[in-house]
């Protein structure tokens, strides 16, 4: 086997982006803030590039062999100097991060999971997306309350400590924002994954079956066939959400990633709706109605519509289709040095699980099949990967995914062609990022 000639890239800005408003009404600046390649003996002023104070400057010079490092020389910090682990100070600039001006207050907004830095399906929970309607509130858990009424026999408002006493269930799915990719619609809107797709996370989910809870309450089985889900929040978010999900596989949790829910997610309790856009994943969970006919809330009735030809207003579109996207390497990147390169992503679908990923190196001309990382699980994040060997000339990266329904994830002119350019939500085509001949990695479009 010849040997494989290893070349490296330069990571993706890590700053706030500026929006500019002249290419889409959703952004007002739009400017890229690069980082430099690092070589030996570099003096490095780790986190310089941050929007907050710098680590101390090192030399990494001094460290490298045949020289003792420093921190081999001295003690460490001792246990418990941090009682509940941080990242190393080296990773502080792996953060979410908010699209300026996206929105008009923070208090309804978005932030962005650094998808470009992460490894395997899981995101950190302090990495998780994040989109909130009225802000964050803080909920006490000794007095927040869960009821359950409506079509039922017998409605009943539970305590927290009354919903974990139910034995649990653990499952890994993914969160994606039904606006996912929506800044991408019209044209190329902003230069990052962690920009294009980072309304996105997947974590293991500890909670009890709303089936459960909804024999517990005697639900009507007759006339029951849909369940309106409230949140806590000052919005006091509400979504329809049929009982055939519900019945299938619909959470009440309290866990992830093996602790207790944080305020952003929900905390102490939310819903997670697998396989549906983010927004029926009611958080800060206080109240579950069972009614015959959907609500007609306005976050879907003004809200979470998809705004098609001739100004036809599809209304609960529920499902988030096969969908993937090459995270490295990706937008704001610099590949350094022609030779051998893992191409690795993310696929997903929202009807069950990655049967395929394909990945082309010339704008979708020519497929080769990419290896699956395991475990492949049923609506959770799958991470593929193919290796590719850059001749140092342009290229264009896609990636294309199947799922086990025999779903193909369409190009953008597939989608536009039935959908129009004017929607905002379920934008699921393929993603192109170019590498130019000096190896900086863009994004654009290509039908």
């Amino acid at each position: 086997m010849a040997q494989k000639h290893f070349a490296r890239s330069v990571p993706a800005p890590v700053s706030a982006i500026d929006a500019d408003a002249s290419r889409r009404g959703f952004l007002k600046r739009a400017a890229l803030l690069g980082s430099a390649a690092l070589a030996p003996g570099a003096r490095v002023a780790h986190g310089a590039a941050l929007d907050g104070p710098a680590s101390p400057v090192v030399d990494a010079g001094a460290n490298l062999p045949p020289n003792v490092p420093q921190w081999n020389r001295t003690l460490g910090a001792p246990i418990l100097s941090s009682p509940y682990g941080v990242p190393s100070t080296y990773e502080a600039n792996i953060v979410r991060r908010e699209s300026p001006g996206l929105t008009r207050t923070p208090y309804s907004s978005v932030a962005f999971t650094p998808l470009q830095n992460l490894f395997g399906i899981i995101t950190p929970s302090g990495l998780h997306f994040e989109r909130h309607h009225a802000g964050i509130p803080d909920v006490h858990p000794g007095e927040h309350r869960l009821m359950i009424h409506g079509l039922c026999r017998a409605p009943r408002i539970f305590t927290m400590d009354d919903v974990m006493r139910y034995p649990s269930v653990s499952r890994i799915h993914f969160i994606e924002c039904g606006a996912n990719s929506g800044m991408e619609w019209g044209n190329v809107a902003v230069p990052t994954v962690q920009y294009t797709h980072g309304m996105l996370g997947c974590s293991e989910w500890t909670g009890v079956p709303l089936a459960t809870l909804l024999d517990e309450v005697g639900y009507d089985k007759l006339r029951g066939k849909f369940i309106l889900a409230e949140g806590a929040d000052g919005a006091a978010l509400t979504r329809t959400i049929p009982i055939e999900f519900v019945l299938d596989d619909v959470l009440v949790c309290y866990g992830q990633n093996g602790e207790m829910l944080r305020p952003e997610q929900g905390y102490p309790l939310r819903l997670v709706v697998p396989g549906v856009q983010g927004v029926s994943s009611v958080k800060w969970l206080r109240r579950l109605k069972i009614g015959d006919t959907p609500f007609n809330t306005r976050e879907e009735s003004l809200h979470y519509v998809d705004m098609m030809p001739g100004g036809v207003h599809r209304q609960y579109t529920w499902i988030q289709e096969a969908k993937s996207v090459i995270t490295s390497p990706s937008g704001g990147m610099t590949l350094v040095g022609r030779g051998y390169h893992a191409i690795t992503g993310l696929a997903w679908s929202g009807r069950g699980k990655v049967r395929a990923v394909d990945v082309s190196t010339d704008g979708g001309r020519n497929w080769r099949r990419a290896t699956l990382q395991s475990p492949v699980l049923d609506k959770a994040l799958t991470r593929f990967r193919i290796d590719w060997q850059w001749d140092g000339g342009p290229a264009l990266l896609q990636s294309r995914v199947v799922d086990d329904t025999g779903f193909v994830q369409p190009a953008i002119r597939q989608l536009r062609a039935v959908r129009g350019t004017r929607s905002i939500y379920h934008n699921n085509a393929i993603q192109t990022w170019r590498v130019e001949a000096s190896g900086a990695v863009s994004n654009v479009q290509v039908g």
